[in-house]
């Protein structure tokens, strides 16, 4: 019978590479195919392009002069001005230009980016004025606008403008009423609301309507030509921002929920909607938490009322969808506590092991485990899935297991029980002699016959997988039993790696994190074995790139002594070290020139760090 890990876990890859055609013709260049509109002409439109006809039908283009002129705006940007009146100068000349044709700007490639930059620079009446422009009489234009791929970016600016409405003098307000960047809003609303399953089911429309619902609220994200997907970031929620808001976009964000609510058939099936219905629990949540705890109720139910097989409760079936799963999992991480009791003792108990074993399910369950760990209902949740561990493992979903061990540290509670059952798991529970073993495994995800090649269920080790197998989510799997209480196995499981073994876990990307987390929440006296094995590998590490960050890491947690210890290693390496150009920071962070030359000064000031960090930890504590 093969063991779960005798295959190499699967690795992302990436399967989005485009096929770029090489040019046939020497000297002529052709524009990429999604700046429509960019070039002034040459360019045909492919038939059935989603924006073209949705959004861009029947919309005239700018002229090639027109194109340039705009092109040479965001030029003169890019040089900036000498001062602040020259600038309001030369946008209020733009915005002059504009007029009359916003409608045609914001949809052109090049005069939406240009607008995008100006809106920014201008006060929240005159973005008022633009965004009148491109509305037409009584919002008639936005939704074609708002569906047009370019100039749903400008309204999405125009919007955000709103953060600033607060500069508009109070007596102009009280004189002439709403703003008149509010007024607008409010009449993008009313247009989104009459036209709202079109909207929210579009892919440039539906950001319209999530950025419509964080200015309602009174929050903003990062906007999204600033977002970078390369950045592997998505367990880290985006830094929001307050904001203070009119009296009216309070009345309008519940109608607009309301109207979102009469149409939440439609995020179950459409994953672009799923998105806006997730905004619109997001930033309820965030900014009016009674009115989110009455939208999740409703959409509970609503999930709950839909017809399944007899005896199978509908969520089984949502969790399991591309579209719906995205919106539960939302749900679960907002939902308060009655709330998720009732879901998983009406609806998932006795149910959890199938659903982690789903390739989609199992997503919505990490977020319930998450959330759980905060409550009574942890221990229940934990005692149903430690079941299915192994299958959990064989499945390759390492994010369920990793979570149970993050919610395990994070309520203090089924530590032993996570810690045993791991054990079991990769094979090396018993013999006990084994057990010493568990740290390479665990960063590997190998059992232990694999990693060792042992064929005999008692043999000894024989050949060792290098440490280089270490993968990202058992890196991720060892930093959350680092967090337990009793993390001794762990502690002496690193101590019998070799100092090679150690420096390379050190210059390792998943693997630094790991000997971090471990040696920087040690005891001073833990701490003391780990870098007594270190010892000459102190100048490898300051010249790695990672290493040099680990180093850094143990010597902020480091005691005086220690500390002593590893810069009398480091200054024997002077020459090396402040030529490397990662070496040369810790030369300097470490104040190493003063070590060797005020010893006793430089002794008497990390005695003082020392005792400063220590009182901080018990004010802490």
């Amino acid at each position: 019978m093969r063991l779960w890990t005798e295959q190499p876990l699967p690795h992302t890859e990436n399967m989005a590479k485009g096929n770029s055609e090489k040019q046939q013709k020497a000297g002529t260049q052709k524009r990429k195919p999604d700046a429509d509109g960019g070039g002034g002409g040459g360019q045909k439109k492919k038939k059935g392009d989603g924006p073209a006809e949705q959004g861009e039908a029947g919309r005239k283009r700018l002229d090639a002069p027109s194109v340039g002129y705009f092109r040479r705006v965001g030029e003169r940007l890019d040089e900036g001005f000498p001062d602040d009146e020259e600038k309001e100068m030369f946008v209020e000349n733009v915005l002059m230009e504009v007029k009359g044709q916003a409608g045609r700007v914001a949809t052109d490639r090049t005069g939406s980016i240009t607008l995008q930059r100006l809106l920014p620079l201008c006060s929240p009446d005159r973005v008022g004025e633009v965004m009148a422009e491109v509305g037409g009489a009584l919002g008639s234009e936005f939704k074609a606008v708002c569906c047009d791929r370019c100039g749903g970016h400008v309204v999405e600016s125009a919007l955000r403008q709103m953060s600033r409405w607060t500069e508009t003098p109070q007596e102009e307000e009280e004189e002439e009423g709403p703003g008149v960047l509010e007024g607008q809003v409010l009449c993008l609303g009313q247009v989104v609301r009459e036209n709202i399953a079109e909207f929210i089911a579009h892919a440039h429309g539906s950001h319209v309507v999530r950025t419509l619902l964080h200015v309602l609220t009174g929050c903003l994200g990062p906007a999204r030509s600033e977002t970078r997907p390369g950045v592997k970031d998505r367990g880290v929620s985006p830094q929001m921002t307050d904001f203070e808001i009119p009296t009216s976009f309070w009345y309008e964000m519940g109608k607009l929920t309301e109207t979102l609510m009469e149409n939440i058939n439609l995020s179950i099936t459409d994953s672009v909607a799923s998105a806006v219905f997730q905004t619109m629990l997001t930033v309820s949540h965030r900014k009016r938490p009674k009115l989110c705890k009455k939208l999740l109720k409703r959409t509970v139910e609503y999930l709950m009322s839909r017809s399944a097989a007899p005896g199978v409760s509908p969520l089984l079936v949502f969790l399991k969808d591309q579209a719906s799963s995205h919106l539960l999992e939302t749900v679960i991480q907002l939902s308060h506590i009655s709330l998720l009791r009732d879901v998983y003792k009406n609806h998932l108990k006795g149910s959890l092991v199938s659903l982690a074993l789903h390739p989609i399910a199992n997503f919505p369950i990490q977020r319930l485990t998450a959330a759980a760990a905060k409550y009574k209902l942890f221990p229940r949740l934990f005692d149903e899935l430690i079941q299915g561990v192994e299958a959990i493992l064989a499945a390759g979903h390492m994010g369920v297991i990793v979570q149970l061990a993050d919610s395990c540290a994070e309520s203090g509670q089924k530590q032993d029980e996570m810690i045993k059952s791991l054990l079991n798991a990769f094979h090396c529970a018993e013999p006990s002699s084994r057990q010493v073993c568990c740290l390479p495994l665990f960063m590997s995800l190998l059992t232990y016959e694999v990693y060792y090649h042992s064929d005999t269920a008692g043999g000894d080790a024989q050949t060792e997988i290098p440490l280089t197998s270490i993968c990202y989510h058992g890196s991720r799997l060892v930093q959350a039993l680092a967090k337990f209480k009793e993390r001794s196995l762990l502690l002496s499981s690193l101590r019998t790696l070799t100092p090679a073994d150690l420096l390379t876990l050190a210059s390792h990307p998943a693997g630094s994190h790991v000997l971090q987390a471990l040696i920087t929440t040690s005891s001073d006296k833990g701490r003391g074995k780990i870098l007594r094995r270190l010892e000459g590998q102190y100048g490898q590490m300051a010249c790695s790139r990672l290493g040099s960050r680990v180093l850094e890491a143990v010597w902020s947690s480091a005691s005086v002594s220690q500390r002593q210890s590893i810069a009398q290693e480091l200054v024997q390496s002077e020459s090396q070290l402040r030529s490397d150009q990662f070496a040369r920071h810790v030369w300097a962070k470490f104040a190493l020139s003063h070590f060797m030359h005020r010893r006793a000064h430089w002794q008497e000031i990390q005695t003082g760090e020392s005792k400063k960090r220590k009182l901080f930890n018990d004010i802490l504590n």
